[in-house]
Order: C-alpha cells, then structure tokens, then sequence
C-alpha cells in the first residue's frame, strides 16, 4: 500500500510541476531574459535613433542580468514592467510590449499588418469608431468630438457624413483633448476636409530602409468640404497623442487652425510590430515624422497651443475666439466699399 501510496504522489508531483512549467500564466526567469535579449537585438537594430537604442539595449541587457523583475511573474504584468522601463529609458511613448495567450505568427505572413486585430477592435463599433460627439453649437458653430482615428476602410463613411454635416457652419472646433491617436491615413484625410487644395503633411523617414516618404492630403474627398477658409480651432492636451498630434501640427504649421489648450503627449516615432517570442511583441518606433514647413516634428515636446489654456476650459476659450472672429468677418463685411 505504501509503495501505490507514493507511486500516486510521485505521479501527483510530477503533473503538477508540468502543468506549472507549461502555465502560460506564468513567466520565467528565462523567459524574462529572452524577451529581454530579443528586444534589445531588435531595439539596437531598428529604433529610430541609433545612438539612444544602443543605449537602450544596453541597460535592459544589464537589468535583465541582475533580476531587475524578479518578482513578477505574470506575462503581461512583465509585459507592462518592461513596457515601462523602455518608455522611462527613450522617453518614447510608442514603445509598448505586448503578452499574447495564442501563440504569435511567426514573421512570414502575407498580411501587410500581421500583427493588428482583423477586425480592428481597438476602433471598433464599441466606442462608435471614434466618433464621440458630432453636433452644431449655438451662433453656427460646428463641433467633432472624436476619440481615435480609425482606419479609413471602416470609418470613412462616418467621416464623410460628420463633415458634411458640419460643412455649413461658420466655425468648427475639433475635440482631439481625448484622442490617442490611431490611423495617419485617417487624420490625412480629415485634414483635405478643411483644405481646399491637397497640401503636403509630414513625412516619414525610416530608419531600417534609410528612406523618407513623403505624404500629401488626399486629391478628393466624398461629401461636403468645409473649406480652407473658415475659422477651425483644435483642442488638445497632453492626452493627445501620435496620429492626433500630426493632425493639430501639420495644419497648425500650414496656419490652417489655431490650436487651443495644453502642450501634447509628444509622439512622433510611428512604429512597427516585431514578434519577440512565441508570446511577446513589441511595438517598435522605427520611423520619425519630418514636418515640411517646420523640418522636424513633436517628438518628446507636444504640439505647442496657439492659445494656451487648462484643457477643461479649452473649449470655452475656442468657443470664445470662434463668436470673436465671426464678429470681426461681419462687421468687415459691412465696410461700405469705396
């Protein structure tokens, strides 16, 4: 009996310890430091700035070889500690490590973006595409709340019925204090509705390829523009980032809207997705935006206000310089002619 006894316990034993080594719920400290290891190879290798990804990888290499995140063992408490410390290093809010129960693709799928949910929840139906709020305010003001910029491919048609809607006012303001960013294909073509003739927007040079991109707003939009005269006022704040920020920069440097409230979030590398390990991803900034008019961009410093003011009362002051504007046009329209 003893021996059936202690066979079943060995057995017992021998489970348990297999299912605790299979656990995806739980990261070694092997597995820390080959998450470590492969993100700093490709941090060295692509990040945008050379000199500062070295650096970068060279400091979590030597906090990887000292248990620098001993205590944690749940992946995407990992995944956020490590996500930390390279935001603290670069002082690059793009950067981002990713934990993924299924295990990731290797890097040979088709798919252009392998690594993005196909049904693209993260402006999905669930927050409307972005769209938080589309309305006219008294004295013929038109106001967009928008929340994120979703791809194109599934919020183009809400774009399209917002802005014809707003089209007729004589003022709009756009709300972007909330915005993270999103889609730049989507905050280009946001930006033809308030131009008349296609502009140039920042550029993007990547690192990897040495090559620089050059981007224009879209020839054509559907529906109502509301022009490259009237008067658009941007709000921001330091919760405003990426896409976003491209959007208040470029038209702001065209002299196109005035930008009202705090400083933004300064992100300015867009990124690309690199598989770590069977269960990490990175979010690597491998490319910088070149504005050009200005030639550079906001990385690090935010877009700077036209009109600084407290991000609550952003909206009461561009509801204030709108009314003000409006009643210098009319009364600069009623100057008798000589």
């Amino acid at each position: 009996m003893k021996r059936i006894l202690l066979a079943m316990s060995l057995t017992l034993g021998f489970c348990c310890a297999t299912a605790t080594e299979l656990d995806a719920s739980v990261i070694t400290a092997d597995g820390q430091r080959e998450v470590i290891e492969r993100a700093a190879e490709v941090i060295q290798a692509r990040y945008v700035d050379q000199a500062l990804g070295l650096k970068v990888a060279q400091t979590i290499r030597q906090q990887a070889n000292t248990d620098a995140f001993k205590g944690v063992r749940d992946p995407e408490a990992f995944a956020q500690a490590l996500t930390t410390e390279l935001r603290k290093l670069s002082g690059d809010g793009h950067f981002r490590i990713n934990y993924s129960v299924q295990p990731v693709p290797m890097p040979d799928a088709k798919a252009a973006d392998q690594y993005e949910e196909d049904d693209d929840s993260w402006a999905g139906p669930a927050i409307n595409h972005g769209f938080e709020s589309v309305r006219r305010l008294d004295g013929d003001i038109g106001y967009l709340d928008l929340r994120v910029f979703a791809p194109p491919r599934v919020a183009a048609d809400m774009l399209q019925s917002a802005m014809t809607l707003l089209a007729q006012s004589k003022a709009l303001i756009i709300d972007l204090r909330n915005n993270g960013g999103g889609d730049s294909s989507m905050e280009m073509l946001m930006a033809a509705y308030l131009l008349d003739q296609p502009a140039e927007m920042s550029a993007i040079y990547d690192r990897p390829s040495n090559r620089l991109t050059r981007a224009m707003s879209p020839v054509w939009v559907a529906g109502r523009r509301f022009g490259g005269v009237k008067p658009v006022y941007v709000l921001i704040s330091h919760k405003t980032f990426s896409a976003a920020e491209a959007f208040a920069y470029d038209l702001q440097a065209m002299k196109r809207v005035t930008v009202v409230g705090e400083a933004s979030g300064g992100g300015a590398h867009p990124y690309e997705r690199r598989r770590l390990t069977d269960h990490f991803l990175i979010k690597l900034p491998e490319m910088r935006s070149i504005n050009p008019i200005t030639g550079t961009d906001w990385q690090g410093v935010g877009v700077k206000p036209d009109v600084p003011t407290p991000p609550e009362l952003a909206l009461d002051k561009a509801l204030e310089l709108a009314h003000a504007a409006m009643t210098n046009e009319a009364k600069a329209n009623d100057k008798p002619a000589h």
